[in-house]
């Protein structure tokens, strides 16, 4: 009976999009974004060159890649729940593992397969709360999901150098274990809460609309231009994934190596970025919902073209605060926007195939992004080259962004918004 009251209350697709943020927390605010942050440190004990902690990057992408071609299936079986808390518990071993590694090779091949866990979270969980929010909210539904990347970030910028102060040059060991002890407790409460659709429930999505089936049951071939617009959508993706993972992966090395700020100082803007990108989901997600995903699209790259251009410029620190808050503002905007598209242009029963395809495209840019720009710093002994070509590839971003048509899936229809 008092579950029955909560449902009347607060609608079940809020608690999908809470244990969402948890589970991204895990996956990409930790696993992914506390990377960048003990690098330094994790460079230092091991003796990494430039081009070993982009290969160490890379690895992680490729392990991405492996698992996006593989969400579709695993979605169809076990399903999206069971898929995310397993996912979780893989991240969650493999961060504590790396905290006991000892050679560039055991952390080469467990980053790799962090990088397959996080695709097996961050697809299904993009296509899950594609299925539990009508596209009227869903902009907005996937935004607040996303703040879990930032909150992830603001706690890595902290903790992290809490860590590497108090333990010293062990530091960054005690940082990895004790992300993966967390990420093996989100993937218990994923397994608790997750439910691999609204029917599930008897529920219809959050906003309006029928219930729909499982992520990924009955998909069907789609027609030419589907696959078109699939493909454009892929290329974004891909321009995104290999320009913000430059900046993710090296801004915090160039601070503490180019700049000559402290690895704390350091930490301090890398926990801004989190604090501005809590704002990046929802604003960029409820803009994509008023204005059209793909002028908010073509807005999110103008953006990080400034802010890739700042960092790129070597103006200086204020310059580099300048940059730190607009890559913060949209770092989540472009996966929001993307996670909401998929389902807006091809529907929910074709939603976990189109996104799975587009990060394909969105993890082959992660894959080329960080290497092209390991071995350009090693080569130049600076990432202002890298992070000027990363602007180069945003503008033409937004550009490309602005010819999209619009979408007329049978999902994108206006439909009442009741209330949540």
């Amino acid at each position: 009976m008092g579950h029955r009251r909560f449902e009347h209350r607060v609608h079940y697709g809020w608690v999908i999009v809470l244990t969402g943020a948890m589970a991204l927390f895990s996956c990409l605010g930790l696993a992914r974004f506390a990377f960048g942050m003990i690098l330094p440190s994790m460079g230092k004990a091991l003796q990494l060159g430039y081009d070993q902690m982009g290969y160490i990057g890379t690895a992680n992408f490729v392990g991405y890649l492996l698992s996006v071609a593989l969400a579709p299936r695993f979605l169809r079986r076990p399903g999206a729940r069971r898929t995310i808390a397993g996912a979780l518990a893989l991240i969650g071993a493999c961060l504590i593992l790396i905290g006991r590694s000892t050679t560039f090779a055991t952390v080469l091949g467990l980053y790799f397969l962090t990088g397959l866990g996080t695709g097996l979270v961050n697809v299904p969980m993009m296509v899950l709360a594609g299925q539990w929010v009508s596209r009227t909210l869903r902009g907005r539904a996937i935004g607040c999901m996303a703040t879990g990347n930032g909150v992830g970030i603001i706690f890595s910028g902290f903790v992290v150098p809490a860590f590497n102060r108090g333990l010293g040059a062990e530091g960054w060991r005690t940082a990895w274990i004790v992300l993966g002890v967390l990420s093996l407790a989100i993937s218990c409460v994923a397994a608790l809460l997750l439910r691999d659709s609204p029917s599930e429930m008897g529920l219809e999505p959050l906003g309006a609309g029928p219930p729909v089936p499982p992520a990924g049951v009955g998909a069907t071939p789609e027609p030419v231009d589907a696959v078109r617009i699939v493909v454009r959508l892929g290329v974004l993706y891909f321009l995104f994934g290999a320009t913000y993972m430059i900046y993710g992966t090296f801004v915090v090395t160039s601070m503490v190596r180019e700049y000559g700020l402290a690895e704390a100082t350091a930490g301090r803007f890398w926990a801004w970025v989190g604090f501005f990108s809590l704002f990046s989901g929802p604003l960029f997600g409820a803009l994509s919902d008023r204005i059209g995903r793909k002028w908010a699209i073509a807005a999110v790259f103008v953006v990080q073209t400034a802010a890739y251009a700042l960092a790129g410029a070597r103006l200086g620190v204020p310059a580099l605060y300048g940059s730190v808050v607009l890559y913060g503002l949209a770092a989540w905007a472009i996966p929001t926007i993307m996670g909401a598209a998929v389902v807006d242009y091809l529907g929910p029963m074709r939603a976990a195939g189109a996104f799975s395809a587009i990060t394909f495209f969105f993890a082959a840019g992660q894959t080329v992004g960080p290497a092209v720009a390991g071995w350009a710093a090693k080569a130049s002994q600076s990432f202002s080259l890298s992070f000027v070509f990363a602007a180069l590839l945003t503008t033409i971003g937004a550009v490309l962004a602005a010819t999209l048509r619009p979408p007329h899936s049978a999902d994108s229809a206006p439909a009442r918004v009741p209330a949540a």
